[in-house]
């Protein structure tokens, strides 16, 4: 092939969804550009190939492919552009936070990097470095050195960051730290000014429920909690969030909801964001496996030495937990669990733990404090990993630090009853069931009945002035607005994030016809946009007899669940 194919061979490489077999073709094109001496086209491959990590949760993988290209920019600076540039700051940026999440980043790796990003910034983002280098520092457990480069990072501001994603890691740190008051003083304005950022005020209000819990604000932390799990439970993105709300459980007294979270979440455990993630999971888990056996909760066995009665749920098995004599059903946690993806000694036995298998008797069964232990092994041998790698024991201090917690006088911290009371519905208290100005009863929709539904699902989103609701979820962008003469129709678009070239139109045509006819929703087509094809999709709902607020929660999760599922699908087109 000539430069040319190669060229077309790296934009069809960067259409592929992004698995293995994308990072395979990626680092076949980067290869033949260094056999060629191409240096541009190599570049442009390993770039693909650092969003093609980061976007795979595997930040990890970077530090190789940006070493090569930042030797290539040293020796051919007039072939690279000021976007360029900045798009290998942000990946040394992200591979020096990557540190701390995977032990599988070298430490001079990281330094080698970070000390090369501050000199390529000169200077000119001094809060950038003192991020990283206060990180880094609280990694390796040197308290004072990231105190005093927190300090430095607080004096610089956010610069060109998200300043409440500032405001949440550094809120992290100073709970770690012990300073809780502090963490709540920079959380809580977040909480009812979030601004634009699309992760709060969720991360916050995770943030701040180890803190309130230490403070005695039992209330503030229950109503966090409910607020912030109805959006957690859902976002693979979240997962790093998860250890809080399992400690809130376990120092809150609540191992029964707690349990019911752990089970829920555990699949999860087979692809979580990084190892830091997977450990402090763990960990948490583990906490609260031990103080759920303390209180009386198990593993309810089958007297008869059968299989566990499994429900059947959204068509996931699921199989329950709950107080020892409790004769009610509580919620369900998955029954099967993959295989572990981080390589551990013990993943088979943790995939069985994990998914509650079925026992070959009572007395065979695995109980809650199996399911600890085996958590327990998981957390240490991943903080044995950091700190061989950092050359200290902080990590599994930190490890067993938390291992030793244990719930807070005056628990349980009460639960607000769901929705949380912030989250409900106005309306008159004694109005008849389905009598005029009744929750139940049909009314003109309004956008603020959009919001309040999608907020009811834990779900983010924004209202611009001409009175659409937007939101992100996943692969897919979901706008609802209200059209027709009388605002009475509910018009949903979707918009699939992966667009396609121009040369793969019929491809289009033929995907988009395929789901039309297999598919009731979305309606689907292509429209294109400068040389790209966009692929979205429409749902449409004519409520001109009005509308109920219940009616409208199962519109806007219809609309959710199968645009998520086309976006999905086009992501996964080869």
């Amino acid at each position: 092939m000539n430069g040319g194919d190669w060229r077309a061979s790296l934009d069809a490489a960067r259409d592929l969804p992004d698995g293995e077999p994308k990072v395979a073709e990626l680092e076949r094109i980067a290869a033949h550009a260094d056999a060629a001496g191409e240096v541009r086209l190599g570049v442009d491959a390993r770039l693909a190939l650092v969003e093609t990590h980061r976007f795979r949760g595997e930040r990890w993988r970077s530090v190789e492919p940006l070493h090569r290209c930042l030797a290539a920019v040293d020796r051919r600076p007039a072939l690279f552009d000021a976007e360029d540039t900045a798009a290998l700051l942000r990946g040394q940026h992200a591979a020096v936070e990557a540190l701390s999440g995977s032990p599988r980043i070298g430490l001079d790796q990281a330094r080698f990097l970070l000390d090369d990003l501050d000199r390529r910034l000169a200077g000119a983002e001094p809060g950038t470095v003192a991020e990283l280098r206060c990180g880094l520092a609280d990694h390796l457990g040197d308290e004072p050195a990231a105190r005093a480069w927190f300090a430095r990072w607080r004096a610089a501001g956010p610069g060109h960051r998200c300043a409440a994603c500032v405001a949440v890691r550094q809120a992290g740190l100073l709970t770690g730290w012990g300073e809780w008051a502090e963490a709540v003083r920079l959380l809580e304005p977040l909480t009812t000014d979030p601004g634009d950022c699309t992760d709060q005020p969720e991360a916050a209000l995770a943030a701040l429920l180890l803190p309130y819990l230490r403070l005695g604000r039992y209330d503030d932390a229950g109503r966090a909690h409910v607020r912030a799990y109805r959006r957690h439970r859902r976002e693979w993105t979240a997962f790093g969030h998860l250890p809080a709300h399992l400690l809130f459980c376990a120092l809150g007294g609540h191992p029964a909801r707690g349990l019911e979270i752990l089970v829920e979440q555990l699949p999860r455990l087979a692809r979580p964001t990084d190892e830091r993630s997977a450990m402090e999971f763990a960990a948490a888990g583990a906490l609260l496996c031990r103080l759920a056996g303390e209180s009386g909760l198990v593993r309810t066995p089958d007297p008869t030495g059968q299989p566990d009665e499994v429900e059947a749920d959204a068509g996931r098995p699921h199989r329950s937990i709950r107080p020892a004599g409790h004769p009610g059903p509580a919620r369900r946690g998955h029954e099967s669990w993959p295989v572990d993806a981080l390589g551990l000694g013990h993943a088979t036995r943790l995939a069985e733990v994990f998914g509650l298998i079925r026992s070959a008797g009572s007395a065979g069964g695995r109980d809650v404090a199996t399911l600890g232990a085996e958590l327990l092994a998981t957390a240490t041998d991943l903080a044995g990993r950091f700190d061989a790698r950092n050359g200290t024991g902080h990590q599994s201090g930190q490890v067993a630090a938390l291992l030793a917690e244990r719930p807070r006088a005056g628990v349980p911290a009460p639960l607000p009853a769901e929705p949380a009371p912030d989250d409900a519905e106005a309306g008159p208290v004694d109005a008849e069931p389905d009598g005029p100005g009744s929750p139940g009863a049909p009314v003109p929709l309004t956008v603020a009945m959009v919001v309040a539904a999608l907020e009811r699902r834990g779900d983010r989103c924004a209202v611009d002035p001409a009175g659409t609701v937007v939101g992100r979820w996943g692969e897919a962008m979901i706008r609802f607005e209200r059209v027709g003469s009388r605002a009475e129709i509910l018009h949903a678009r979707v918009v699939a994030t992966r667009r396609l070239s121009a040369g793969r139109r019929a491809e289009a045509y033929e995907f988009v016809n395929a789901w039309n006819r297999d598919r009731l929703q979305p309606k689907a087509y292509v429209h294109e946009v400068e040389n790209e094809l966009v692929l979205a999709g429409d749902l449409t709902t004519d409520l001109a007899h009005g509308v109920a607020p219940a009616q409208v929660e199962v519109l806007v999760d219809a609309a959710v669940t199968t645009g998520v599922a086309y976006a999905e699908a086009v992501a996964a087109l080869p």
